[in-house]
Parts: structure tokens; C-alpha cells; sequence
């Protein structure tokens, strides 16, 4: 696949390296996408827009300090390999750690990871079984309900740290039914990719 051939909007910010680095990741999962379930056959028609650039916005949003990043589910990569992707160029420092329970993605997830040449941690575990990450930052998208994530990021969250979770447009009554169990600061910011969805922006976590 050719850089030219995709759409790169002026917040996309990043080397020529990178963007290449973007679209063999594409590749990668289009490939590996006929025989392991990684994205739907409908999204694959559209993976740049729907599964890369919509992971990508979350690197313009990130403020968290520290090295740590967790990506819980993370599936066919998405946040998790494209953030750590941009994030060779634009945080050297942070080390990413991926976790996904399903063997056949966490091998997809290896494979793409040797073949980046990144250096992510990939653990094959069920996020309820690991032990405390704690993470600076942590993501997830398309894993559950915010009520029950926001379980896993009090869990993994080092104190001060913040969380990312893309959400879609019943994001506003996910958080209303979070605020049950949870107390918690959120900022929605509007998707880049999708104005009725937002990127949640989470910190201060604690159960009520």
C-alpha cells in the first residue's frame, strides 16, 4: 500500500516514517483479518478512517505524564499498536503494554509488533486476572461498558494517571450510568473521525 493513497489530515501530525509505519499496520490486519476475526468485514472496507485515524486522534489528546501505557483488549491493535506507533516518534520514552486474552489476536499482536520493529509488551491475560499495571495512561475501545471500565482503569491507574476510552453516540448515557458505581472527572472531546462520538477523558477514579 502506497502513503499518497490514504488521507492524512493536518492533525495527523507525523513523519514520513511514521505514516509509512501506519499503513503497513493497515496491511497487517487486513492480512491476518481473513482468517482471524481482528475488524468486521464492513470496517475492513474502510479500516484508515474507522480503525486508524479514529485510534490516532487519541495521541493529540494525551496530557498524562510518565512512561507507562496500558491498552486493555487490544484486539487488532487499535488503539494500542497505532499509539504505539506514533508514539517511537513523539514519546520515545513510553513503554507500551498491550493485553488481550484471545491467543490468536495476542499473536497477530506479536507478529505486527516484530514486525514494526516496536517494542511492546503483549500479555495473553484476561484483564480481570492481572495483577495491578500501574499505568500512567490507559485505553481501551470497543471492550465494554464505561461503567465496568472504569473498574479496570481504577485497577491499572497509578495515582494521577488518566484514561482513554473512545465511545460512540450513546457515550453521554454511559457515563450517566457510570456515575452509579463510580465517581470520576471526564472531559468528552468530539471524535475527529465521528462528530456524534467522542473520546472520553478520565481521571480521579474511585468507587462510590
Amino acid at each position: 500500500m502506497n502513503t499518497a493513497d490514504r488521507y492524512v489530515p493536518d492533525w495527523l501530525d507525523v513523519s514520513r516514517e511514521t505514516l509509512a509505519a501506519l499503513v503497513e499496520l493497515e496491511a497487517l490486519v487486513l492480512k491476518w483479518t481473513t482468517t482471524v476475526n481482528l475488524i468486521s468485514k464492513t470496517s475492513a472496507l474502510d479500516i484508515w478512517g474507522r480503525h486508524m485515524l479514529d485510534s490516532a486522534q487519541i495521541a493529540k489528546l494525551v496530557t498524562a505524564k510518565g512512561s507507562d501505557w496500558a491498552d486493555l483488549g487490544s484486539g487488532g491493535g487499535f488503539p494500542g499498536l497505532v499509539l504505539a506507533v506514533i508514539g517511537r516518534e513523539i514519546w520515545p520514552q513510553r513503554r507500551f503494554t498491550l493485553v488481550e486474552s484471545d491467543a490468536r489476536k495476542a499473536a497477530f499482536l506479536a507478529q505486527a509488533n516484530k514486525t514494526l520493529g516496536l517494542n511492546v509488551t503483549i500479555l495473553v491475560q484476561r484483564v480481570e486476572a492481572l495483577s495491578p499495571l500501574s499505568a500512567h495512561s490507559v485505553t481501551a475501545r470497543a471492550l465494554a461498558p464505561l461503567e465496568v471500565l472504569l473498574g479496570f482503569a481504577h485497577r491499572h491507574l497509578r495515582t494521577g494517571g488518566k484514561a482513554y476510552f473512545p465511545k460512540g453516540a450513546t457515550y453521554r448515557q454511559e457515563v450517566e450510568a457510570a456515575r452509579i458505581k463510580w465517581q470520576f472527572e471526564e472531559i468528552a472531546h468530539v471524535s475527529r473521525t465521528d462528530p456524534q462520538s467522542a473520546i472520553l477523558e478520565v481521571k480521579n477514579i474511585d468507587p462510590r
